[in-house]
C-alpha cells in the first residue's frame, strides 16, 4: 500500500441527511483537518432536523469538531425517511449549497448504504458537484451495509478516542441505541486502522477521481 499526498485544503464541503451522519463518518477527519489547517473553511449541509432539537445538536456537535474553523452549516425541514419523495426539492438545495462553496473536496454518504436517505443523497451529490473529488463515508448502524472501502485516513487513537467523547456529549439523543457506543466506534475505527497499516482510521468510497503523474504542465490540454 502506497500513501497519496494531496494539497492541503483551505475549504471543504461536508454532506449529510441527518444530523450526526457527518459526525459518525467523518468526526476524526474533520478534528484533523480542522487542528492541521488554519482557516479551514468547513460548509456544511444536512436534509433533515431543522427546527428540531436535532439541529440543536447538530450545530453543536459541528462546532466542537471544526475547532478554529470558518463553519457554515445548513440544516434543512426534509423529513426523516421521507428523501426520495423531496428529490426536486433536495436538488434545488444541493445546487444553492455547491453555489455557496469554492472548494473541489465533498465528502458525503455513500451510493451503497442501505439507507434510503443516505443513498439518495450520495446518488444526487454528484449530479451538482461534477468536477470534485466526492469521498463517501461509512455510517455504523445496524444494517450490514458496511462497504469496502477504497480510501482511508489515518487517526491517531487520540483523536479515535475524542471522537467518541464529542458523539457521545453532542447527541444524547442517540446515546439509547444500542449500536451508539464506543466499542462499535473504535472496533469500527481499529477495523480500518488495521487495513491501512495505522492505530485508526476513517474509510471512504471514491465516487471518481483522476490522478495526473509529473507536473502541470504536462497535463492534457482542456481538462
Amino acid at each position: 500500500m502506497t500513501d497519496l499526498f494531496t494539497e492541503t485544503p483551505t475549504e471543504i464541503a461536508v454532506l449529510g441527511a441527518h444530523c450526526d451522519d457527518i459526525a459518525i463518518g467523518m468526526g476524526g477527519t474533520l478534528l484533523t483537518l480542522a487542528e492541521s489547517v488554519v482557516g479551514l473553511k468547513v460548509r456544511a449541509l444536512v436534509l433533515s432536523g431543522a427546527g428540531t432539537d436535532r439541529e440543536v445538536e447538530e450545530r453543536s456537535a459541528l462546532a466542537a469538531f471544526c475547532p478554529g474553523a470558518d463553519l457554515d452549516v445548513t440544516v434543512l425541514d426534509i423529513p426523516d425517511g421521507r428523501a426520495p419523495a423531496h428529490w426536486d426539492r433536495i436538488k434545488d438545495e444541493l445546487k444553492a449549497f455547491r453555489d455557496r462553496c469554492d472548494t473541489r473536496l465533498v465528502f458525503t454518504t455513500q451510493r451503497n448504504d442501505a439507507h434510503q436517505d443516505h443513498r439518495l443523497l450520495a446518488e444526487v451529490t454528484p449530479t451538482e458537484f461534477r468536477s470534485h473529488l466526492i469521498l463517501g463515508y461509512e455510517i455504523l448502524k445496524w444494517e450490514t451495509d458496511t462497504p469496502r472501502p477504497t480510501m482511508f485516513h489515518p487517526l491517531a487513537t487520540a483523536v479515535a478516542d475524542r471522537k467518541v467523547q464529542l458523539l457521545h456529549q453532542h447527541y444524547p439523543s442517540q446515546v439509547g441505541h444500542d449500536w451508539f457506543d464506543a466499542e462499535s466506534f473504535l472496533g469500527l475505527s481499529r477495523l480500518r486502522g488495521v487495513q491501512s497499516r495505522s492505530p485508526h482510521a476513517e474509510a471512504f468510497v471514491i465516487e471518481k477521481a483522476v490522478v495526473t503523474f509529473g507536473s502541470p504542465a504536462n497535463t492534457v490540454e482542456g481538462r
